[in-house]
């Protein structure tokens, strides 16, 4: 599939965003939530999450609530518009965001629970030069579709799986089949597996901070498969 073509990123000093620690309406990013870090500065250039929900009870503000209050704007794209799918409502969210807060370019991460974990690989697999990487919360990687298409460019592509322990065992020779492509394909995945029955607890949204941050502040990693539990 071709590259996508470039979008609207910041280039330009921004007006100062009233700083906001719960999730709101978005302008017109249409039915979309936009989470804004406590302490926001205009002049920096923050990391952005795109929150890809699985369902209608998800609640962007007491999920971020619990990953960081300072570290990232987030945003949940709202349902694709007639004649969309989900990757449109994506990055119609990403500009829209980039227009109201300042965005770092590079530092833009997909993170999706359960099927729209799968989706958040797909879309990232797609496109893996416009984002920062990938975090998918109970959803398996895309095994039967042709993710490793853009091959060079998705070994650079950071990616997290976290599950809980339960479904790992249950989906054993689905975890596996990925570990060994990942390894085959020589690309970066890291694996967390959770005990407990809640796929976005304390523990393993606060692993997603860490992980996050260490992408963000750390050195460049090696091209080189990272599956670990």
């Amino acid at each position: 599939m071709p590259a996508r073509k470039s979008k609207r990123l910041p280039d330009r000093t921004r007006q100062a965003t009233p700083p906001v620690s719960a999730a709101v309406p978005a302008g017109r990013i249409a039915a979309a939530r936009l989470f804004m870090p406590q302490g926001y500065e205009p002049g920096y250039d923050y990391p952005l999450l795109v929150w890809l929900a699985d369902d209608d009870g998800f609640d962007l503000g007491r999920v971020m609530t619990r990953t960081s209050l300072r570290n990232f704007v987030a945003v949940q794209p709202g349902r694709p518009e007639a004649g969309e799918d989900l990757e449109d409502a994506v990055w119609r969210a990403i500009d829209a965001t980039c227009d109201r807060a300042s965005i770092h370019p590079r530092r833009i991460f997909l993170v999706g629970r359960r099927s729209a974990g799968t989706a958040a690989f797909r879309i990232a697999c797609r496109h893996p030069d416009a984002f920062g990487g990938v975090v998918s919360i109970g959803g398996g990687f895309p095994l039967a579709e042709s993710a490793f298409a853009r091959l060079r460019e998705v070994r650079r592509l950071p990616m997290l799986m976290c599950c809980r322990a339960a479904a790992a065992r249950t989906a054993a020779e689905q975890t596996d089949r990925t570990l060994r492509l990942f390894h085959a394909a020589g690309a970066m995945l890291a694996m967390r597996i959770y005990p407990g029955r809640r796929d976005l607890s304390r523990a393993v949204l606060a692993d997603v901070n860490r992980w996050l941050m260490d992408e963000i502040c750390g050195p460049k990693p090696s091209l080189h498969s990272e599956c670990a539990r």
